[in-house]
């Protein structure tokens, strides 16, 4: 079958019509789950043919996990190695954030606990990560074998996606996933490499934001007979204002 949109195009197979409508009402769905009588009607095709192609609806939704992923990787292949690989790493982790925000069904699915068998693609972009921190270890900028440090920027990576397309009303906070990264970056990199710059560059390492933090955690635990009710709500909403502020 040919796309009407562009006639010049090859012919579009029915597996690969299939793929794109699953992929499709995947993104669509309220809670990220379609029915293979769904992906059948939408694509014009009747069920023989779905299981001819998937098998089940497992190996439909494998196979929309590795199409996720395949698009995941198709900016991380291009990208060509910059000069710093800190900075590269840190391009890379907000890439990842972005693809998981723009794509919050496909990335539950990507990262089902569901999904035992991780697809060759995910297993790629590990490789990747662990290219990058490996030339930083040859600049002498990590602290950590590559192997390790490629573990833990993963875990905290897909752990933070996760928690932003999973409860977006309580993981609200949009600098949250800068905040995570760059604590573990400090865990990872020679201190050096994360020291505080000029600027608001250094800003997350003022002692203003601890102190506001600890005092406002004491106030809570503990409010002062020299507040009314108002003010102490009042003092802990500043307090909470400073402690934002790292």
């Amino acid at each position: 079958m040919s796309d009407p949109k562009n006639p010049g195009a090859a012919p579009v197979t029915t597996r690969a019509r299939i793929l794109a409508v699953a992929a499709e009402l995947v993104a669509g769905s309220p809670d990220g789950d379609v029915s293979t009588r769904a992906v059948c009607e939408a694509a014009g095709v009747g069920a023989p043919a779905l299981y001819r192609h998937f098998g089940d609806k497992e190996g439909l939704l494998s196979a929309v996990v590795d199409h996720g992923w395949e698009r995941y990787l198709a900016a991380k292949r291009e990208r060509r190695p910059g000069t710093d690989p800190v900075q590269d790493l840190r391009d890379g982790w907000d890439g990842h954030t972005e693809f998981a925000l723009r794509n919050p069904n496909l990335y539950r699915l990507m990262h089902s606990p569901a999904m035992r068998t991780p697809p060759a693609a995910a297993l790629e972009a590990h490789r990747i990560l662990t290219a990058d921190l490996g030339r930083a270890a040859e600049q002498g900028k990590l602290r950590l074998a590559p192997g390790l440090a490629a573990q833990m920027i993963m875990s905290a990576n897909v752990g933070v996606c996760l928690m932003l397309v999973s409860r977006p009303a309580t993981f609200t906070d949009e600098t949250l996933s800068r905040r995570v990264r760059d604590a573990v970056h400090a865990s990872v990199f020679t201190p050096e490499v994360t020291a505080p710059g000029p600027g608001p560059a250094g800003a997350g390492t003022s002692t203003v934001p601890a102190a506001a933090t600890h005092l406002g955690a004491l106030l809570r635990q503990d409010p002062s007979p020299a507040f009314t009710p108002a003010e102490t709500g009042l003092f802990a909403e500043w307090l909470d204002r400073l402690s934002g502020t790292g």
